[in-house]
């Protein structure tokens, strides 16, 4: 066993969203539980359900759902290099390139009765683009 995993191997669901870095904070990872933006094995969960190896964790985060098959449940937060040793991230491409669609189309996005771009707008879109 890991030195740095608990014992008992579970941990609560808000702590181990904070330790392999899904959210900056434990309050935000708390937050998250609460509004229902976190589901374990597509189950609405509250921030102290206890978190173990082997269950997906599904994650709302913006315009992408994570999901996460947990390995190991660590006993503080993990430095960056060490998450994959924790968590398995299962998210689907097509999550993340919906969400980096959705990035661009918001860059592009006009206000209405702005007018056509003007030849600098072009050339600006022309730069951001290439």
């Amino acid at each position: 066993m890991n030195p740095t995993a608990t014992a008992s191997g579970t941990g609560r669901l808000d702590k181990w969203l904070w330790a392999v870095r899904i959210f900056r904070t434990r309050s935000l990872a708390s937050d998250a539980c609460r509004a229902g933006s976190v589901a374990i094995n597509d189950q609405p969960a509250k921030p102290a359900r206890a978190v173990r190896p082997g269950e997906t964790i599904a994650v709302r985060q913006g315009l992408v759902r994570r999901t996460l098959l947990v390995v190991g449940v660590p006993r503080s937060r993990v430095g960056p290099k060490l998450v994959a040793t924790y968590c398995t991230d299962l998210t689907p491409e097509a999550e993340w390139e919906a969400a980096r669609q959705h990035r661009v189309q918001q860059l592009l996005a006009r206000e209405k009765g702005s007018g056509r771009p003007t030849k600098r707008d072009r050339r600006l879109l022309d730069r951001l683009l290439a």
